[in-house]
């Protein structure tokens, strides 16, 4: 083991904050505690750095780390330490190292945690010899490219999935395909309240739900006792929307009965109408979500009345073309799941091989 102040050279003495107001936008990124705050015009590093949270860092967090790399021409403020790595550690494996590093016992404060220069300089690391340092560098490196690109494969399969309903139904705004349209009210009414359960139920909050595609992460088996007045039932019929902003564009097509936070509204749209699958890419669609976005009201809870949902002009393609847009669907998801498995397995292998070599 050895400690950082061994390792690296300290360049905290360097950094310069500068206010917002006095910042001139440019080039080089301007970085803080957890990553680019701005770009200014200028810069007083560049180098191969490791920053590592000094104050307002994701001390504690098990995802978002307190230390990421810079490389090259930057300015850093002083909310994050500089360490410059002597010829006995890596770059990388430094910033791997530190990463999650475990602050608990040295950061202080009540309101806002601070890891000081004093404290920082006795954070001790593994140090290896420089192949084994490389070794774990290029194993990690190989492992977090293969995550970019199953993330990037998921992001392919949402916008080929979108681009397959624009093709097939035109804007569902401005209803360019001149379909025929009705009252959102009249072809998917908010459905109402009523008990459909005994004993324990599934209950769906707004934080189980992933914002861009409204897949469903995770339901909690709760005693319906305990989960409120202020929820809406749901089944396999209805699809759900956020009237909350920032969360207009998280839209759930449930697998099972259960209830959701009031702010998912459960929607019931009419199956001699609309295929439950098509309309919910209809409110996903970059055009409805940006024509809700305009009708949010509210200062402290910014959200869109019910009224202006009843009110919208749905459009209504023939049914067959929308069951073919929902078997495309379909298959797509059963690309994306294949992809979401392998992401998983990669993730569980990152953060194993973390645990592995920096506990």
């Amino acid at each position: 083991m050895a400690r950082l102040e061994d390792v690296c050279e300290i360049l905290d003495s360097k950094r310069v904050p500068i206010t917002a107001k006095d910042r001139v936008s440019g080039l080089y990124p301007y970085y803080g505690a957890n990553g680019v705050q701005d770009y200014v015009d200028n810069y007083i590093f560049d180098d191969e750095l490791v920053l590592l949270a000094e104050d307002g860092g994701n001390f504690g967090s098990k995802d978002k780390p307190i230390a990421y790399r810079v490389s090259g021409k930057c300015w850093v403020n002083n909310h994050a330490h500089v360490l410059k790595p002597k010829p006995c550690i890596d770059v990388d494996y430094l910033c791997y190292a530190l990463m999650f590093y475990d602050v608990s016992s040295l950061v202080n404060g009540a309101t806002r945690q601070k890891l000081t220069q004093a404290d920082m300089r006795t954070m001790e690391i593994p140090l290896l010899e420089m192949a084994e340092q490389k070794s774990i560098v290029q194993k990690l490196n190989k492992t977090i490219a293969l995550i970019s690109l199953r993330k990037k494969q998921l992001e392919k399969l949402d916008e080929l999935v979108k681009s397959r309903f624009i093709e097939l139904f035109g804007d569902a705004v401005e209803n360019d395909r001149n379909w025929r349209t009705e009252k959102m009210d009249a072809v998917a009414p908010v459905k109402t309240s009523e008990q459909m359960f005994n004993g324990k139920v599934w209950l769906l909050n707004l934080d189980m739900v992933e914002a861009h595609t409204g897949r469903i992460i995770d339901y909690v088996f709760s005693d319906i006792s305990d989960i409120g007045t202020s929820t809406c039932a749901f089944d396999e019929e209805n699809v759900l929307y956020s009237k909350l902003r920032p969360y207009l564009n998280k839209v759930v097509v449930p697998n099972r009965k259960g209830f959701s936070t009031s702010e998912l509204v459960p929607l019931k749209p009419k199956k001699d109408l609309l295929n439950r699958h098509f309309f919910a890419h209809l409110l996903r669609s970059h055009s409805f979500v940006a024509y809700i976005s305009e009708k949010v009201a509210g200062a402290k809870m910014p959200r869109v009345s019910m009224n202006v949902f009843r009110d919208f002009n749905c459009i209504l393609p023939p049914l067959d073309l929308q069951n073919q847009f929902a078997a495309f669907v379909a298959q797509t998801d059963k690309s994306k799941l294949a992809v979401q498995k392998s992401l998983e397995q990669l993730e569980t292998l990152k953060k194993s091989l973390m645990q592995k070599y920096f506990g």
